[in-house]
């Protein structure tokens, strides 16, 4: 009874990541397809800012913000590489507890990053039709800097007591996490206390950066359809609603995978845990391999700037 008694004060001091859930023996069968998107996430977004650097030509507002996305991409990537790599690659699943709170606070805070990215590539827009004349006078570098240094301070302010929030709780049960990387919610779970404070900061950090970021979102391209529609060339009208199709794209790869495991953490509890883990992965890992690919495809300054740059190689080679 007293064994018992003292097992459960037991506070863990590491955590148990999860691969494959209910198949630990096929996590190496995750290595390579996962080294794959990471590669292509260096090399996309590694590509992307290398052309905007190379060519004067894009050195505009949009294709600054541009660069911050890439590399705001490449950071949250970055920040889970580190226990996919121990789990898929070398089978070593537990995290020591300040690491796990040093990658949680990266994952979010790279994560309210990249939405705040999108709210100001939507301003830019926004700018750029409605004032097109006066859109480099408006975006001058020092306003861009400003609004990136803004962004980034947001993003520690808010994701700053997180770690704190957690070392509060003890952990006494089960520190087995349901996914290959650390999440506030996903380890909050774990303790043997009342979460209700971490809960209620966690929701408040929702509602007021990634839905206040989407209803900020969703009324600048209200106001920039109103001013489309107010433009009487029907190809000019064509035009610019043709410059926010990579941005359009960008949002709904943040939004959509982000809605989609919020519902599930939230109404899927009977769903397979296989369920969980791929929505987890996919949306962390889908928008920085697919946003550059968008770009590239859908901008046809950088298109045409990534082919002169393969066919001048291949016409040295």
């Amino acid at each position: 009874m007293t064994m018992n008694s003292n097992a459960s004060h037991v506070n863990h001091h590491s955590f148990i990541l999860t691969g494959i859930p209910g198949m630990p023996d096929k996590n190496a069968w995750m290595a390579f397809p996962l080294g794959f998107l990471y590669t292509l996430t260096l090399l996309g977004n590694g590509t992307i800012l290398a052309v905007i650097k190379v060519d004067e030509s894009l050195h505009e507002p949009m294709y600054y913000f541009l660069s911050i996305l890439a590399l705001t991409d490449v950071s949250l990537s970055m920040s889970t590489l580190p226990s996919m790599l121990s789990i898929f690659w070398f089978n070593v699943p537990e995290v020591p507890f300040d690491a796990c709170i040093t990658q949680m606070f990266f994952i979010h805070g790279f994560g309210v990053v990249e939405s705040g990215v999108l709210v100001s590539m939507a301003f830019d827009r926004f700018v750029a039709i409605r004032d097109p004349l006066r859109y480099a006078s408006i975006l001058t570098h020092g306003i861009i800097g400003k609004i990136g240094i803004v962004v980034l301070t947001r993003a520690v302010c808010v994701v700053f007591p997180v770690p704190f929030l957690i070392k509060r709780l003890p952990f006494c049960h089960s520190n087995v996490l349901s996914h290959s990387y650390c999440l506030h919610q996903d380890a909050m779970r774990l303790a043997c206390a009342s979460t209700r404070i971490n809960s209620l900061y966690g929701l408040i950090i929702v509602i007021f950066t990634l839905g206040l970021d989407a209803i900020i979102i969703l009324f600048s391209y209200v106001l920039i359809l109103k001013t489309v529609l107010g433009i009487a060339s029907r190809d000019e009208r064509l035009k610019a609603l043709n410059t926010c199709l990579s941005h359009i794209c960008a949002v709904l790869l943040f939004y959509i995978p982000l809605i989609g495991v919020t519902m599930i953490h939230r109404f899927g509890k009977h769903l397979s845990p296989v369920v969980h883990t791929l929505m987890a992965n996919i949306y962390l890992l889908l928008p920085p391999v697919l946003n550059p690919i968008v770009y590239s495809v859908k901008t046809k300054q950088i298109r045409r700037r990534i082919i002169h740059m393969f066919q001048r190689r291949t016409n040295r080679a």
